[in-house]
């Protein structure tokens, strides 16, 4: 069975661009281009220069021994918490970036749920003098205020998104409003593997550094490519895209996928996408997805912002009907504290986004001599309000 997306977006049967007529020039010039541009040795000779010389990569693959001892496993994080601006996000703006560059476009729009891709967009905006426009929920816009500050010091337009639900879909909707109104001169950066294709694809592509570091730095370490099993947590899934990626067609290496549960997965305030989705198309893609028996989108909820998206990328929802990924959810409190105990354990504080994979642990047995390998999406600072609030800290 094949795991990545074939010449028309699909993967099995998910995928595609399902796309207004309007849209349509946009994309098809992007999926025209988009990897004879990303062969080219010029595109991966700046895009490797900039993943190293201004993102800090490669990002350390860090053996956690007290958590390991905990666990009675063998646990390596792969330290995304330590890219420029505290998470994976950047690798996929900097491609993106680049690619924008050479298809000539003059205005770069972006949306964020937990700000983590609005920032990453702005600083590579920054980077290289484009102008930068980020479409985000009002009610992020209130729990993400760092980040909304980054993002205006480093010169971006934060628009709130008014509609909906006022979240993470609702500032995508005003991000495809706004590109359906300035078709020529603008290039949307989508922050996760969700959309039409070529999106899913390419930013899988983009992320895939992670994977590709996991293979040559646990060859260093263990003598071997391959883990056992590799953890990451799922929104949109662009973090777990690339910590798979490399392993797809490696059928011995486990993946595991986390989503969020929310309050717990039948009360309704949930974004566990692969146990309440039916197959269903949004934002340009046909994907699973939370919805009504009538076919309206629910809202979906966590308490981390990066996860609350009523679907879930193409790659994703294939991964999970074919069997080839094993889907966990994790609730809040869970989560909340998987991420206490990291700080406790080992010194580090993630994102609560990455704290949702932690929490695995305490779910699923792993054996003595496993060796795993959890993908720390994201750094805590962000998320230091709602632990202050959580913790009574």
């Amino acid at each position: 069975m094949k795991y990545n997306a074939d010449e028309k977006g699909y993967y099995g049967e998910f995928g595609g661009a399902y796309i207004p007529e309007m849209l349509y020039p946009n994309v098809e010039e992007l999926r025209q281009n988009y990897l004879k541009i990303m062969a080219e040795e010029s595109f991966q000779k700046e895009f490797n220069e900039l993943l190293k010389e201004y993102v800090g990569r490669p990002t350390p693959l860090y053996f956690a021994k007290r958590l390991s001892e905990k666990y009675n496993t063998k646990i390596y994080l792969k330290r995304e918490d330590l890219c420029h601006t505290g998470a994976h996000k950047v690798n996929n703006t900097i491609g993106q970036i680049l690619m924008a560059q050479r298809l000539k476009k003059k205005r770069i729009i972006a949306e964020t749920g937990a700000g983590q891709h609005g920032v990453a967009t702005a600083t590579v905006c920054a980077l290289m003098g484009l102008e930068c426009i980020v479409y985000m929920g009002e009610i992020d816009i209130e729990r993400q205020a760092p980040n909304v500050a980054r993002m205006k010091m480093l010169g971006a337009t934060v628009v709130p998104a008014l509609s909906g639900s006022r979240t993470l879909k609702d500032a995508t909707n005003e991000a495809i409003r706004d590109w359906i109104n300035n078709p020529t001169d603008t290039h949307y950066i989508i922050g996760s593997v969700v959309g039409p294709h070529p999106y899913p694809d390419m930013v899988a592509r983009f992320q895939s550094v992670i994977s590709k570091e996991i293979k040559s730095q646990l060859q260093e370490k263990e003598g071997r490519k391959n883990p056992d099993y590799v953890i990451a947590c799922v929104g949109g899934g662009s973090n777990a895209a690339g910590a798979f990626y490399e392993y797809l067609d490696t059928p011995e290496v486990g993946i595991l996928a986390v989503e969020a549960a929310g309050k717990g997965i039948d009360t309704g305030k949930s974004a566990a996408t692969s146990v309440l989705g039916k197959m269903g198309i949004i934002h340009g893609s046909k994907t699973l997805l939370m919805q009504t028996p009538d076919g309206q989108i629910t809202e979906p909820y966590s308490i981390s912002a990066g996860l609350d998206y009523p679907g879930v990328g193409p790659m994703h929802a294939h991964l999970f009907k074919s069997g080839r990924g094993e889907f966990h959810s994790v609730t809040d409190d869970e989560a909340m504290k998987a991420g206490l105990e990291l700080c406790k354990l080992e010194g580090i504080i993630p994102a609560i986004e990455s704290s949702h994979a932690l929490a695995l642990f305490e779910k699923k047995q792993f054996k003595k001599e496993d060796v795993i390998v959890v993908n720390l999406s994201g750094r805590g600072d962000k998320d230091l309000n709602t632990y202050i609030e959580y913790f009574n800290l």
